[in-house]
């Protein structure tokens, strides 16, 4: 399942971030796993042991909490501290699946990683190329978004960045351990949440179903939820 999260940011927010990431120290980014020497740097990033990257990775961990879109479609257990990366022109990240467990030397927060979240944190005006890459079962999905604005998709999928042509692509990454761990299980519940969400919003007053559904919902989050 892949979801767009709209305005996780807003355009005040991304600014501050940003004045605090771009007067940081960047360094050469860990090399994609399998790439082969001589090849282009992935990406410069913010280390994650700096005052400025924790500082900037707790305001997007606080945004998140006031998306409920995020939390429907991630329900949440645990988030990975957000790393901060900053793709040059003719830098490209190639194929990868990302590690099933993170670990965040800083803390010592050990975690499953079930989703990859990617949030930009320029407009896509200000580069060309740069595009997020990701392949599932029906195809390639090419995903470049505003400023502010998140994607989700499962931390197993096969994803890369195109190369950057022009400018610079600046973006925070991080992943998320849910509460349910099956991507299909997690859609059907994303599904059902949203249904709920439409009838809650459009109906005056709720529909008696309402009720039902929402009860079915919580039932299945009983079922399939991990502690």
């Amino acid at each position: 399942m892949l979801v767009q999260i709209p305005n996780v940011l807003t355009t005040g927010e991304v600014a501050t971030l940003r004045a605090r990431i771009d007067a940081a120290r960047w360094t050469d980014g860990a090399p994609a796993q399998g790439q082969p020497p001589g090849q282009p740097r992935s990406y410069e990033q913010v280390p994650e042991d700096t005052q400025a990257a924790r500082d900037a990775g707790d305001s997007v961990l606080q945004a998140l909490t006031r998306s409920p879109l995020f939390v429907s479609a991630a329900l949440p257990a645990r988030v990975f501290p957000p790393l901060f990366n900053r793709t040059r022109e003719g830098m490209t990240a190639p194929n990868s699946v990302d590690s099933a467990m993170r670990s965040h030397a800083p803390t010592g927060l050990r975690m499953r990683a079930d989703l990859s979240a990617t949030l930009f944190l320029n407009d896509p005006t200000q580069y060309d190329g740069g595009e997020l890459l990701v392949d599932d079962l029906y195809g390639a999905h090419s995903i470049k978004l505003a400023a502010g604005d998140a994607v989700l998709c499962p931390a197993s999928s096969l994803h890369r960045v195109a190369p950057v042509m022009r400018g610079v692509r600046v973006a925070a990454l991080f992943w998320v351990q849910s509460l349910v761990r099956d991507d299909a299980q997690r859609a059907l519940l994303f599904d059902l949440d949203m249904a709920v969400m439409r009838l809650t919003r459009d109906a005056a007053p709720k529909p008696p179903d309402v009720a039902a559904l929402t009860g079915i919902y919580h039932n299945l989050l009983r079922m399939w939820a991990e502690p």
